[in-house]
């Protein structure tokens, strides 16, 4: 540095810097290390973030006021800095050499300033409204300019004449200048043009947030302040940014996956036959490898070499999973990095600090300066590990965000085998539980490397401090593993057979929930509920013995410090006397005993923790490698002019194992036909349609639909929505089409007696409404939705038959809504078969017979015996309803009835007659099946009586059927953590708390004993108190050891157990002995919720939460 500052100017003076009561930095050391340092990272850092800017371009920003400001004060400061320059030359031309920092400084100085310049607009023509770049360069150019401002008005003040004038000025603009610059890059610009317009109301600010708030999270204190104030409620949440959606996490994981599984099938279907290839000069594939069905494949000499076969590969979710959120967890990792080696820069400022106040006739700064330092490490390792965190609990929300969307996804698409290994119970359990452990582990999944690097750098300077004593503490970690290794594998088979438990006591609860009705119906309460509890009681006493391990585990890692810490101690008082344990060596040990006491705590967490989130991985990966229906199996592409709908010898079977239910299938429906698909119940016609939908496996044939499909199932499925919402499924609102369509359903008498209209709430199945009604509704549905073809498996099955008439004849049949549109009609329904262009008789899952009306009662076969069948069945129906509607004559004018029996008497049209006659006897049946028939009822009453003019209802005020879910705000109520500690027990109670006290206290006297054993060196008894101080100490740390075991015993394995028993049993008996109406108001979904994660939290997080809560104390 002499050749560039001169002799005149050296680069450091210690009497000048370190031992005086006025420290100042030479000017040779301010002039380049200060100066260039901010030009260094500006010039490093602008090739990256050049390309980075080049592949994120967010747009156009228009040249605002603030960007205006910022260009010109790079400006001045690019002609303040090369002002110094050209002075530095006018002094060489008057004769005055200065050395060639002064021309080498302000040259560097300005150019950064222009480059600095240049990237002020280059952001802006990128869209970038807030540079972290450009605000670290001017913070580093304003704190390393604080240093020759101080110097500056020092040598100033010392001087009664400034000597260099203009040096002395331009620095103090340029300081300025850069100051203004620091505190404008802390304002946002604004929006680029043409960026996407936020029509979000209550939009995250996280996203627009400028570099300083979301070093600082400033960006969050809106809310903490408004949660300050009142309770935080869902509304006042701002909404979920875009990246972090369902919209974008689902559909990225889904994509590795698919990858996933294309590679593991590449790896286990080697080709059956040799093949010829000759690459071409161009070809990016290896010489000896050929891509065959988008798989690489071994060319011809390796396929013959390779006999042998290899054992079939499952594809890796885990790779999926690190793949889709590896790269923006590795950030966090970075931040967990960073933190961990400040974490180790306080023990060595202690040190310093307890040296220094040994030491006389230093200056006080130092002491100041240590203070001030130790304080800016902690304030900067806060911050550090909060941006870990919070990338941390990003991550864990999107993977089970994405988890979750998969296993849905999967669920819908798994073929019929499938969905008897895997019940509804599983399903629940691993969207609530499994979904939920990975977002648990990804919290502190860091650890798994970071505790073993923080464990080995404490050690290092637990060496430097103590020497080779610090052995003795490596002994103790050492010989915890193997019981920890031992723990773990015991827990994970636990684990595996506490989620068997769980998955059956789920899939139980949701078969008594859906079949709640008939369960109270028969009172069968009770013998269900013993049944439950009797699984709960088996789940319970696997999670006791997970519990006794997990006791073990804790008490043996939470005492590793303590123990790494009493033999080290030990170990180095008695190896030597000369051994002094003074206080620079005991507080020192101790910070970093300290600093090994949270990795050795939550190691055994995170082992924990990994265990059980291997067998959530293997389970959903399980799952998610279930076969799923093939989409292919039906042609959409269908290109034939004539037919809508084909199948050439389908060969349909529910499971791949099972024997195929339909054989030898073959149909053509032209377009625009009505098809009707009759025979006995249980000959397969309703799998033809799951056929057709391409829901059953096809072990031969061709299936191949022309357009869009809509499918109308013999049990209505129903949504949890207005019935409005429930018909337009999603559609927009046509008013005139609506109307249309609720005219053709016959659903417009229903809507006078909804309270609400089409805007009343349906229950959960459609529950508040008539099983005719439901299928009424499931037919608008797919009436509105005006698809190409409609398959109709016998949805008139579940209406009167007058009701069935008028749908028949303004829907499903030839002058309906439908006509012109092709339509297979599963039916059991022999009057409307005449009007039916084709009929399929189907016998056994074979077609029997097929062609019009005419047709198949000429050849006299199985149709001819189906009709004879259901027509006798119909004659015996319609006696019945007959002899009931004479025996209550009073229902009916005389004439009327009169007119009846002579229309039943005529036998020409007998069976005409009679259908007719069922209709209008329908209309006025006392057992009508939904509201309209009895408003009918009722009409034709008032009309015979007259003596009710006012009998219609007034609409009724729209009350929610289904009561949304509330959430208790602000502070958990006394009554709560009363209730909890009654189902504990109270007297364990306090005894748990005395226990924890006592726990406490012998960690407090531990500390005090050995600040007292540090005290004896400076009394010079270090050699007559060692085993005595060796003693206590040991016997302090032993009874926190045990009363740890003894408090994780009685509340994770005997008290918290009993409350989650108890808590279970409380939570089925009040779900149990409810009211009906309490079901209709209640989704399934949410009752299931409660007895899956809310139950899986009182059994293992409260617990786990209450043990650390109170080991803080």
């Amino acid at each position: 540095m002499e050749t560039l500052c001169g002799p005149e100017l050296p680069f450091w003076v210690a009497n000048e810097t370190l031992h005086t009561d006025r420290p100042d930095l030479p000017q040779c050391f301010q002039l380049s290390v200060l100066a260039w340092l901010p030009c260094i990272f500006l010039w490093v850092v602008t090739p990256i973030y050049l390309f980075y800017l080049k592949r994120n371009n967010k747009g156009y920003i228009m040249m605002s006021i603030l960007n205006r400001f910022k260009t010109v004060f790079g400006l001045l400061l690019w002609i303040v800095c090369w002002a110094d320059l050209f002075y530095t030359f006018h002094e060489l031309r008057q004769g005055n050499s200065q050395p060639p920092i002064y021309f080498i400084t302000p040259l560097v100085l300005g150019m950064t300033m222009l480059l600095a310049t240049f990237l002020i607009q280059y952001e802006r023509l990128r869209g970038v409204q807030s540079s972290g770049i450009l605000f670290i360069f001017w913070f580093l150019s304003v704190l390393c300019a604080i240093v020759p401002f101080r110097s500056k008005i020092l040598q100033a003040s010392s001087q009664s004449e400034v000597t260099d004038k203009l040096r002395f000025t331009t620095f103090y603009v340029y300081f300025a200048l850069t100051v203004c610059e620091l505190i404008l890059c802390c304002f946002n610009e604004k929006p680029p043009l043409f960026s996407s317009v936020v029509t979000d109301p209550n939009p995250c600010p996280e996203s627009t947030a400028g570099f300083l708030s979301t070093l600082t999270f400033w960006w969050f204190t809106r809310m903490a302040i408004k949660g300050y104030r009142m309770p935080l409620e869902a509304k006042d949440l701002w909404s979920l940014n875009k990246r972090d959606s369902s919209k974008v996490m689902v559909p990225k994981l889904l994509r590795e996956w698919e990858k996933e599984q294309a590679k593991a099938k590449c790896e286990a279907s080697p080709p059956s036959q040799a093949l010829y290839y000759k690459p071409p000069p161009s070809s990016s594939i290896t010489p000896n490898r050929i891509a065959v069905d988008g798989c690489v494949r071994p060319v011809e000499t390796e396929v013959l070499l390779s006999s042998q076969k290899a054992a079939p590969r499952q594809p890796s979710f885990l790779r999926a999973l690190i793949k889709t959120f590896g790269p923006y967890f590795l950030i966090g990792s970075g931040f967990k990095l960073l933190q961990d080696c400040i974490t180790f820069v306080n023990p060595q400022l202690l040190r310093m600090l307890i040296a220094f106040t040994k030491q006389k006739g230093v200056p006080d700064w130092w002491g100041y300066s240590l203070a001030f330092l130790m304080f800016f490490t902690a304030f900067l390792q806060t911050l550090i590990l909060h941006h870990h965190f919070q990338y941390c609990f990003v991550t864990g929300m999107n993977v089970r965000t994405a988890i979750i969307g998969a296993i849905y996804r999967k669920a819908l698409v798994i073929t019929n085998s499938a969905k008897r290994s895997s019940t509804v119970g599983e399903v629940v359990n691993l969207m609530s539980v499994d979904a939920q452990r990975f977002m648990d582990l990804t919290t502190f999944l860091n650890m798994l490397w970071s505790a073993p690097m923080q464990i080995m750098l404490a050690l290092y300077f637990l060496w430097q401090t103590l020497g080779p004593s610090v052995l003795a503490g490596v002994a103790v970690m050492i010989m915890l593993i193997p019981l920890n290794a031992v723990i773990a594998m015991k827990t994970r088979a636990y684990q595996v057979e506490q989620m068997q438990y769980k998955d059956a006591r789920i899939k139980l609860m949701n078969e008594i929930l859906n079949g709640i009705k008939v369960l109270k119906l028969y009172a069968w309460e009770n013998s269900f509920r013993d049944k439950v509890l009797a699984i709960r009681q088996k789940e319970l006493n696997v999670l006791r013995k997970t519990a006794y391990l997990g006791a073990v585990s804790t008490m043996a890692w939470t005492s590793a410090p303590f123990l790494v810490a009493l033999t080290t101690f030990a170990v180095y008082v008695y190896v030597d006397e000369n051994n002094i344990l003074d206080a620079e060596k005991a507080f020192v040990s101790l910070s970093l005993f300290n600093i090994l006491r949270f990795p050795l705590n939550m190691l055994p967490q995170v082992i924990s923790s990994l265990v059980q989130t291997s067998v959530s991985l293997k389970r959903i990966q399980n799952f998610l490698n279930h076969d799923e229906l093939d989409p292919d199996s039906v042609d959409r592409k269908n290109t034939a002019a004539d037919f809508s709908v084909t199948v050439v010898n389908g060969k349909f079977t529910w499971a791949k194992d099972d024997s195929p239910v339909l054989h030898n299938i073959n149909l053509m429906v032209p377009q625009g036909s009505l098809l009707a698909v009759v025979g006995q119940v249980g000959c397969g016609k309703s799998s033809l349609i799951s056929a057709l939908l391409g829901e059953m496996e096809k072990v031969e044939g061709d299936v191949s639909i022309r357009g869009s499909v809509a499918y109308v199932p013999q049990q209505a499925w129903i949504q949890n929505a207005t019935l409005r919402d429930n018909i337009l499924f999603g559609k927009p609102y046509n008013e005139q089409k609506y109307r249309c369509v609720l005219e053709a359903c016959a659903l417009t008498p229903d809507l006078e007696v909804l309270p609400g209209g089409d805007m009343t709430e349906i229950g959960e199945k459609g529950i508040n409404l008539s099983g005719g009604q439901r299928q009424r509704v499931s037919l608008a549905r797919a009436l509105y939705s005006d698809t190409d073809v409609y398959l109709l498996d016998d949805p008139l099955s579940a209406v009167d038959a007058h009701v069935a008439k008028h749908i028949f004849d303004n829907l499903i049949g030839p002058e309906g809504a439908l006509k012109g549109k092709t339509r297979i009609l599963v039916t059991h329904g022999i009057s409307f078969l005449p009007q039916v262009d084709n009929i399929m008789v189907m016998v056994d899952g074979y077609v029997s017979e097929m062609g019009s009306y005419q047709q198949l009662l000429k050849q006299n076969g199985d149709f001819a015996e189906f009709l004879r069948n259901y027509a006798v069945e119909d004659i015996v129906e319609e006696e019945e309803a007959l002899e009931e509607l004479i025996e209550d004559e009073e229902l009916f004018p005389e004439d009327a009835l009169s007119n009846h029996i002579d229309m039943v008497d005529s036998e020409p049209v007998v069976n005409e007659a009679k259908r007719q006659f069922m209709r209008q006897i329908s209309i006025i049946s006392s057992d009508g099946e939904n509201p309209r028939c009895r408003s009918m009822r009722k009409h034709g009453s008032s009309q015979r009586k007259h003596s009710d003019p006012s009998d219609k209802k007034k609409p009724e005020k729209m009350e929610q059927l289904i009561q949304a879910e509330t959430a208790e705000t602000g502070k958990v109520k006394l009554k709560v953590y009363m209730e909890y500690a009654k189902a504990v027990g109270p007297l364990l109670s306090v005894l748990i708390c005395f226990l924890y006290g006592c726990q406490s206290a012998a960690s407090i006297g531990a500390n005090v004993w050995l600040s007292e054993w540090t005290n004896d060196a400076s009394r010079n008894q270090t050699g007559d108190n060692v085993n005595l101080r060796v003693g206590v100490y040991a016997a302090l740390g032993l009874a926190q050891g045990l009363l740890l075991l003894v408090n994780c015993l009685l509340c994770r394995a005997h008290s918290m157990l009993k409350a989650a028993e108890l808590s279970h049993r409380d939570l089925l008996q009040g779900v149990l002995r409810a009211p009906q109406a309490f079901f209709e108001g209640t989704p399934t979904g949410r009752l299931l919720n409660r007895f899956s994660k809310d139950v899986d939290t009182i059994d293992s997080a409260i617990p786990e939460n209450i043990d650390i809560w109170m080991r803080t104390f």
